[in-house]
């Protein structure tokens, strides 16, 4: 299932760039530092815009399953392009799946800094994530389209650290790490997120 999601997210990278801007916290916003070992990234999660999504991914802060994980593919240019991190279906970390909240429903989109939910079906999300370098409308919902048009689940904002995650998508990937198209997209040394904690 997680390596269907990881394709899933590949067909996504063919839209062309787009200048974003990123989005400030609002008020109700949960504020959770990722303490990485190339530094700290500090997002909002949007709890009250995304209640499903920002509610499964305070309970893995909440309950330290993210401590120890570690970002693991990097997609992308510089400055267009994402890093996924979490769980990997470890079954010893991973909590039943979610329902998913597109972004038609909550109003959030995928521009740069942007949090969203990896998965393969609609409703199959667990603890794997992506941070999005960049605009990619692409991945939102597009409810014209035929298929499975439900898009990812936007979650939560980085408001400082994108030096951070920059640096994470620019590290060396393994030529045999992967399969598929997913060869070449492996870290070659995964970055560990040493904590994910909520702070003031």
């Amino acid at each position: 299932m997680i390596r269907a999601a990881l394709l899933l997210l590949l067909a996504f990278l063919t839209v062309p760039h787009v200048a974003a801007q990123t989005a400030p916290p609002a008020p109700g916003d949960v504020r959770v530092a990722l303490d990485t070992d190339k530094g700290r990234i500090v997002i909002a999660v949007h709890a009250g815009k995304a209640p499903v999504t920002a509610g499964n991914f305070l309970k893995y802060v909440d309950q330290k399953r993210l401590d120890g994980t570690a970002f693991y593919r990097g997609v992308g240019a510089p400055d267009y392009g994402f890093v996924q991190g979490g769980a990997q279906n470890d079954p010893k970390r991973i909590l039943p799946p979610i329902a998913h909240e597109p972004t038609s429903q909550t109003g959030l989109t995928h521009d740069d800094g942007a949090l969203s939910m990896a998965r393969y079906a609609p409703g199959s999300a667990t603890g794997d994530f992506f941070i999005v370098l960049g605009k990619m409308p692409a991945m939102d919902a597009q409810p014209q389209a035929p298929g499975d048009n439900q898009g990812f689940a936007v979650f939560a904002h980085v408001v400082e650290g994108m030096d951070v995650v920059k640096a994470i998508l620019a590290d060396p990937k393994s030529p045999t790490k992967g399969e598929g198209v997913m060869k070449g997209q492996m870290l070659e040394t995964p970055v560990r997120i040493l904590t994910a904690r909520r702070i003031p």
